[in-house]
């Protein structure tokens, strides 16, 4: 999803970034007046690089979740049912991947090494978990992932003919919804350590389906802040190691959807 770190006080900072490039007119008009060389040309991102690096991590989200399936065991007991054994390293993967994220969000630069590294260690977590819920409900992978493919195009397509307005309204009605689901998740999670189960929202029940719909919603609005990111980035002449930042927004909110179609499937198979 989109950095909120990133603002319109980055994009500037961009720019001065780059103020010694070939795109800085001010700089090509004293280095002519002096006869001093040119500046050196700088790339700068583009909305088409930064998709093709999503894709890229896209292919490595699937390697890292091959390598996760093939590693987790089934076992079927004398009752003729069958019972996943979830690798215990399935969580550092999982907690590695969380503090990639964290340190990218807040170091773009890096970005071109983090988030590959992320795709990876996401990639391993998704393939354990996918590899769970299949064993339980046949099928329900191969739909999960149908249906986050068929939200991002659909998102995509919306966004670039203009039916949806990224506007700074829309924007702070995404990310306060997409907060107070942090807060949700974190609130559920710190009373669990005290024995105490309010994850009422797993519950196959209609107030849990109809949560985790809001949830798969917000996380799909999620996807136009990334869009406008992307292109905002790239009309104020960002770096180019901020097309993998770019990539890398995208690849984190369809990683949160697909585990929320996840869920929402097996509540409704349930």
């Amino acid at each position: 999803m989109a950095n909120p770190a990133l603002t319109e006080k980055r994009f500037k900072e961009f720019a001065k970034e780059d103020e010694a490039g070939w795109a800085a007119p001010v700089a090509l008009a004293k280095a002519e007046a002096t006869g001093a060389p040119p500046p050196t040309r700088v790339a700068h991102m583009t909305a088409n690089g930064a998709f093709a690096k999503t894709f890229a991590l896209f292919l490595l989200v699937l390697a890292g979740g091959a390598f996760g399936w093939s590693q987790t065991q089934v076992t079927t007991t004398a009752a003729a049912t069958q019972t996943v054994e979830i690798p215990g390293w399935s969580w550092v993967a999982l907690f590695v991947g969380f503090g990639l994220a964290l340190v990218c969000c807040f170091k773009p630069k890096a970005s071109p090494i983090l988030a590959p590294l992320y795709a990876l260690a996401e990639g391993v977590f998704l393939g354990v978990i996918s590899k769970a819920f299949e064993v339980r409900w046949d099928g329900i992978v191969f739909q999960a992932v149908l249906a986050t493919v068929g939200v991002f195009f659909a998102t995509l397509a919306l966004y670039v003919f203009g039916v949806v307005k990224v506007t700074r309204k829309f924007q702070m009605m995404v990310i306060g919804a997409t907060f107070g689901i942090l807060l949700l998740y974190v609130f559920a999670a710190l009373l669990s350590l005290f024995g105490v189960d309010v994850v009422f929202w797993n519950q196959p029940s209609a107030l849990g389906i109809a949560i985790s719909v809001i949830i798969c919603c917000v996380a799909s609005l999620n996807l136009f802040l990334d869009y406008e990111f992307i292109r905002q980035a790239s009309i104020n002449g960002a770096p180019k190691y901020m097309e993998w930042y770019g990539a890398f927004g995208i690849m984190v909110t369809l990683v949160w959807l697909y585990l929320e179609m996840l869920r929402l499937l097996g509540q409704l198979r349930s």
